[in-house]
């Protein structure tokens, strides 16, 4: 049996101006203007590979640990600040106490930004338990902060664990104040109660819902289907998706296809519950986020359904007890806040 080998050569140029070891051409002289690959250096570039500006200043760490209460951590130009969930016990699929190591740390990072001056961006996750989500989401909305995902990262995990991501711009000591105020409002739900609540402190509902849907119709401007005594209104959205090789999805379609806010009302006219969907783009988001918390309906998820859309849109899952009359005036309002299908300017 022969073995054959491969044999690569290197051709390295022997020196400015000379030829290279196979006596072929001149070998070129190093550019001694450019930069050192190693050369750290605070240029950003686009993903083409140009240079599309100069990082601003260095972040202070102190300032981040001023603001947030936390320790901060340097990496390059980043400044961290980490919040280990230490607070109670967290059982993971049976491991009963998960060290906070293994995913139970909220954290928020800064960095400087381009063109922005002395502003920064700031990015983070925080870990709540279902009780403390949506007061930890009203300060954090509060304070100036974008809530940007609500998603669980464990199954089978006692009490139930969430994790809501910010973000922002803006000055260090207007975001990390922002990371406090959430931070805060999380350890002031434990405080009031340590065992992690079961519920929303709602009444119970029983029994066959009996909800009428003249009056929901008149508040949402639509007309909603109704069944055993339950209510559901739908707002479709117009998108262009990849999925169907770039066919254009758009009212009942798009709502068979789910895409769409839509609204369910279960129970009676005076002690409802209402849930559903709001399909909205990234500029929509934070606005509706408000109405809806504004007006004391809950936040319990915030995501994507699909890949290549557009517009690209976020989905975000609600809930609400109360009046049907007046959970219906507050999903309106963030209705009227999305460029759905019906909507008149």
């Amino acid at each position: 049996m022969r073995t054959q080998l491969l044999v690569v050569l290197s051709v390295l140029p022997l020196g400015c101006g000379g030829k290279s070891s196979n006596d072929m051409a001149p070998a070129p002289c190093p550019d001694s203007s450019a930069p050192s690959a190693d050369a750290a250096t605070a240029d950003a570039s686009n993903s083409d590979g140009g240079e599309v500006g100069a990082l601003g200043p260095d972040i202070d760490a102190n300032a981040v640990a001023t603001a947030t209460g936390g320790t901060p951590q340097v990496t390059g130009h980043i400044v961290k600040v980490s919040f280990p969930r230490g607070d109670m016990p967290i059982a993971i699929d049976n491991w009963s106490a998960m060290p906070p190591f293994m995913g139970l740390t909220s954290y928020a990072a800064f960095t400087p930004t381009i063109g922005m001056g002395s502003h920064v961006a700031m990015m983070g996750d925080l870990v709540l338990l279902e009780d403390e989500v949506n007061p930890t989401m009203s300060a954090a909305l509060d304070a100036g902060l974008e809530v940007t995902a609500l998603h669980n990262h464990f199954f089978f995990d006692t009490p139930h664990v969430y994790f809501m991501h910010i973000g922002g711009h803006g000055p260090v000591e207007t975001l990390g104040g922002g990371v406090k105020a959430a931070l805060d409002a999380q350890k002031a739900v434990r405080q009031a109660q340590p065992t992690p609540a079961a519920n929303f402190g709602a009444p119970p509902i029983s029994g066959t819902s009996q909800i009428d849907a003249p009056p929901l119709d008149a508040v949402l401007g639509v007309t909603g289907t109704a069944q055993a005594g339950m209510y559901k209104a739908a707002f479709p959205r117009t998108i262009t998706s990849e999925m169907c090789g770039g066919c254009i999805l758009t009212g009942s379609e798009s709502a068979a296809m789910g895409i769409y806010t839509w609204a369910a009302f279960g129970g009676t006219n005076d002690a409802a519950a209402v849930d559903g969907d709001f399909a909205t783009t990234d500029a929509e988001l934070q606005p509706v986020l408000k109405a809806l918390r504004g007006g004391g309906i809950n936040i319990v998820s915030i995501h994507h359904h699909m890949m290549g859309d557009s517009p690209r849109l976020t989905f975000l899952h609600y809930w609400g007890r109360g009046a049907a009359a007046q959970l219906a005036t507050t999903i309106k309002s963030a209705v009227d806040l999305t460029a759905w299908d019906g909507r008149h300017n």
